[in-house]
């Protein structure tokens, strides 16, 4: 904030008025509301330190703030000091005055060092509702899948999933929701979409299905994308492509590479062709049950992988092609001379 302080005559005013010397602030930068309070002192110039003071400081910050709302906006005293009296005063010297003016801006907020430390902790949302999910209260509807039964609450899994959402509370939803039955879904996959319907997390896949190998896990990890499609959980579905991204093998690609294309997972079908266009991997790829699969559930995958295969293929022919050349013509890949050796 800047401002300027300007003494005046009130020249249209009164006579009363005339008799006195008025004293105002004026905003002088561009802020607007701008709260402020302020001190005006008008100096003794004798020594004797005789100041006449006006100040707000004094006045609590709720009522004694002055708000300047625009550039030009004034406040001040209009009988600052009487006329006759200021000229034949001490803190009239060779026709000057001096006039010490103190504000102070009203911020909304404190500035400077925190003087206080409050340690602030995790959202424990996502275990707050997995353990309503363990505990079982409260709960709305039960699902049946391959013969267990599964509590849950009808608002949480609307929330959750739009397709949950149509079923439970939509104008087509089921009448009967004291057991509703699941097809084509297994248990643990169920269980493990409940999961992550009310932890935001993924389960520990290995405990789940009770095998200590990385091939349950990647089976697993397949259904779970499954079903993440069909409720309509994209954030699951992501997480599973990821996860399945990361752990492509001979056993399992042919059948991650059919549940990519099914699913519409764009990242997930880029790497599993890739893997399997790798010479070193395509032959042992195609002996696999999960390859017979591929070609009856997706023969138009097939395409593609000949592509990825012919693009291999011209990509060593081009290797080897430049590697033959540098041993006739004595330089390496990168057109450099190398000594020959006898």
């Amino acid at each position: 904030m800047s401002g300027r302080y300007t003494f005046t005559q009130m020249g249209k005013a009164s006579r009363t008025m005339l008799a006195y010397v008025s004293l105002f602030i004026a905003l002088a930068s561009e802020g607007t509301d701008v709260r402020a309070l302020f001190e005006l002192t008008l100096l003794d110039q004798s020594g004797r330190e005789r100041h006449k003071v006006h100040s707000h400081f004094e006045r609590t910050l709720d009522s004694g703030p002055y708000t300047l709302k625009y550039r030009g906006s004034m406040w001040g005293y209009k009988r600052f000091f009487k006329r006759t009296a200021l000229e034949t005063s001490d803190y009239l010297k060779d026709d000057c005055l001096s006039v010490n003016c103190s504000v102070g801006v009203v911020r909304s907020h404190t500035e400077g060092p925190k003087t206080y430390s409050i340690a602030i902790p995790p959202s424990s949302i996502g275990q707050q509702f997995g353990k309503l999910l363990e505990s079982g209260k409260g709960s709305d509807v039960k699902f049946e899948v391959d013969g267990e039964i599964f509590a849950a609450h009808k608002l949480v899994l609307a929330a959750r999933s739009p397709v949950f959402r149509a079923q439970l509370l939509g104008p087509m939803r089921d009448q009967n929701t004291q057991s509703i039955k699941v097809e084509d879904i297994e248990a643990p996959v169920f269980k493990a979409l409940l999961h992550f319907i009310y932890w935001d997390s993924l389960p520990d896949l290995q405990e789940l299905t009770g095998l200590n190998s990385k091939w349950a896990s990647t089976l697993m990890a397949q259904h779970l994308l499954a079903a993440a499609d069909r409720y309509g959980l994209e954030r699951l579905r992501l997480m599973c492509e990821a996860s399945l991204c990361e752990d492509v093998s001979i056993n399992t690609v042919a059948t991650t590479l059919a549940l990519a294309e099914q699913h519409h997972c764009f990242q997930l079908k880029a790497v599993c062709l890739k893997f399997v266009a790798l010479p070193e991997n395509l032959r042992a790829v195609m002996q696999t049950d999960g390859f017979e699969y591929l070609k009856e559930s997706c023969p138009a995958v097939l395409t593609e992988l000949l592509e990825y295969v012919a693009r291999f293929t011209e990509h060593s022919v081009f290797i080897c092609k430049h590697g033959n050349e540098a041993i006739l013509d004595g330089s390496d890949i990168n057109g450099r001379r190398v000594k020959q050796r006898l």
